[in-house]
């Protein structure tokens, strides 16, 4: 049952298509999953369907297949996600090479598909204030094999004060009270009120007001809301338009959405297959410069040096950071982390140890390949005895990736008749 306030509202608010608005709320939703190009050519699946209109990677796909389930999720070939929820980043319109801020981010639906726009090139800021959500944002990000992002867990407004006007486009899909969700999760419905729209607006005003700072002069923000009220949505941007005289609306090609004042669309579930979503589109105006600093890099350890050259690894550009005896190396345009909460600075390579390197699960899924590779069929008992975290026969030696019909899936160590087990514990199959 709908929140009667909920419902009166949206009536005033749809007038004649009101009708067709509950009518779509009872039935069953689309579910979708976008393809990872930082993974390669999309493999083909019996379970995947029609593609979702504004998202040329995006897929509907058939329910029952529970895509979740199958190792090429394990390996980050795909993304399950909302395909309203793909809608802001393709108004965002990442490209390879920018500078990128992602400040609402977890669980990393939108960060994974701003990596995949951006091909590797540029940096990328994913930030989340909950520590918990923050730790799902990373391993989502590793899980996608993403090697030029930094996950913070920072709040907004100390973001801003650190890196005012850095980003070139910035997106801030933020917390709202989740109308759209009302089909998708039984919780947002029995958690809504007038109140928590109001006081979810006032949260967003907040978060608009500092994240608006990121943008560089001449920069692009998306503000997104997974809800319909009009206090979040259009009267929330009208408000943030007339304090910030900088900023304007910005006209892009959208066809598949309901345009509204302001730069924003409305995505509708009467309308297309997806949930409820709003979006708006601004553009800060070249009114002035920015400039920022890079974070010092190191050396890379003769221990890695040893390891990358045994098995064939080049790291594209960036630099090394090295925290206790873990390495990662950092994109290019990484700034200063001094003084903020990091969860992930950049791709983790390993762990350096007394005349040995041991490679991280993140290196195992960024990789396509190298120097010695064991591949299994998808649905062979091999990889489902590796996802369960037991030996596998290989006549391998030495450390070796596991790749499941040609995707990396993680590390094994051969000594010539089994491969060792290096799968994370943590995301090992149980039963």
């Amino acid at each position: 049952m709908l929140p009667v306030a909920f419902l009166e509202r949206m009536k005033q608010q749809l007038g004649e298509e009101y009708d067709a608005f509950l009518q779509s709320l009872e039935r069953p939703r689309a579910v979708a999953l976008r393809f990872n190009p930082l993974k390669g050519d999309a493999p083909q699946l019996p379970f995947v369907l029609d593609n979702v209109p504004w998202e040329p990677r995006g897929y509907y796909y058939d329910p029952a297949a529970r895509p979740g389930l199958h190792v090429f999720h394990e390996a980050g070939v795909y993304y399950l996600q909302e395909a309203s929820a793909m809608a802001p980043v393709t108004l965002l319109d990442p490209q390879p090479g920018e500078r990128i801020c992602d400040l609402c981010a977890a669980p990393g639906g939108k960060s994974t598909q701003i990596a995949g726009r951006m091909m590797g090139e540029g940096f990328l800021l994913c930030n989340e204030w909950s520590p918990k959500r923050a730790k799902i944002l990373s391993r989502n990000i590793e899980r996608m094999g993403v090697a030029n992002a930094l996950v913070t867990n920072e709040t907004v407004e100390r973001l801003a004060d650190r890196f005012e006007g850095q980003f070139d486009k910035v997106l801030i899909d933020a917390p709202c009270s989740g109308e759209g969700m009302f089909r998708k999760e039984e919780a947002a419905v029995t958690d809504w009120s007038q109140d928590t729209v109001e006081m979810c607006a006032r949260r967003q005003a907040e978060i608009l007001d500092s994240g608006a700072r990121l943008v560089r002069p001449g920069g692009r923000l998306v503000y997104s809301t997974c809800t319909f009220a009009p206090e979040e949505d259009e009267l929330a941007v009208a408000q943030f338009l007339a304090t910030h005289p900088e900023f304007s609306p910005e006209v892009v090609e959208a066809p598949w959405f309901e345009p509204v004042e302001n730069g924003g669309h409305r995505m509708w579930p009467h309308k297309l297959l997806g949930e409820g979503h709003f979006a708006a589109v601004l553009r800060r105006a070249e009114d002035g410069d920015c400039e920022f600093d890079p974070i010092p890099g190191g050396k890379l350890p003769q221990e890695w040096l040893a390891f990358a050259k045994e098995l064939g690894i080049r790291l594209p550009e960036g630099k090394a950071v090295q925290f206790g005896q873990s390495l990662y190396w950092a994109p290019p345009g990484m700034p200063d982390l001094r003084r903020l909460k990091v969860e992930r600075p950049g791709l983790e390579l390993g762990t350096v140890k007394k005349d040995r390197f041991e490679p991280s699960h993140a290196l195992a899924l960024w990789l396509k390949t190298c120097g010695n590779v064991q591949d299994f069929a998808p649905d062979s008992p091999e990889i489902a005895a590796y996802l369960h975290g037991d030996v596998v026969p290989s006549e391998k030696k030495g450390w070796c990736l596991v790749t499941a019909g040609g995707y990396s899936l993680g590390w094994g160590k051969g000594d010539g008749r089994v491969l060792k087990n290096h799968y994370p514990k943590g995301l090992r199959r149980l039963g």
